[in-house]
């Protein structure tokens, strides 16, 4: 393999992450609809401590096919672009994503209430998408950031805005909502350049 071709893959595997992860919850799904019980008690139940644990699993559990179909393009699409950047900061994004999503909804819905999806990491990586224009970096990036921030918003604004003022039953406005500040806050704390990996 030429040194061309070696880092034309290394370029194509930064965006390996966001494909395997969705991957991952299509099996997840498949598995929960076939074995018998279910696994959305896996997820965050609010107030309750052992519901902690649903921090790490809810985003890959869904209520139904319609809920993993509904989360999968964005997920698919506002993913692939955050692993742009690479492999490292896809991975640090989701974790803000998941974490700071997860606390804020165990600690802010309503104690007792399971919350299971990947929502609340497509609505982290449209708050990193937006905000991290605002980080400090090199002029030409900022420039695409912009770009990229203003295509996302024109594609994804309206819907994001609904979710997180939805107050439908089965909606967790408080997952998307915490979800988005995590990825806020993942544009402000990933202020230095991660190298693509």
């Amino acid at each position: 393999m030429t040194i061309e071709q070696q880092a034309a893959t290394s370029r194509l595997g930064r965006f390996f992450p966001p494909v395997a992860l969705l991957a991952l919850m299509w099996v997840v799904q498949l598995a929960d609809a076939i074995l018998p019980g279910s696994f959305s008690g896996l997820g965050i139940r609010s107030w309750d401590p052992a519901g902690l644990v649903g921090i790490l699993f809810a985003p890959l559990l869904h209520a139904n096919w319609p809920h993993l179909v509904a989360n999968s393009v964005p997920f698919l699409v506002l993913g692939l672009l955050v692993a742009a950047e690479g492999a490292r900061r896809f991975w640090a994004v989701t974790a803000f994503a998941a974490v700071i999503g997860g606390l804020g909804t165990w600690i802010v819905n309503a104690p007792g209430t399971l919350t299971v999806g990947a929502s609340g990491l497509v609505f982290g990586y449209f708050g990193y998408l937006v905000l991290r224009v605002l980080a400090p970096g090199r002029m030409s990036h900022r420039i695409l950031y912009a770009v990229v921030a203003v295509i996302v918003i024109g594609v994804y604004g309206a819907a994001m805005l609904s979710g997180v003022f939805a107050a439908g039953a089965g909606v967790s406005w408080q997952g998307h909502l915490f979800g988005a500040v995590g990825g806020g806050a993942a544009a402000f704390v990933g202020r230095r350049p991660v190298r693509a990996t």
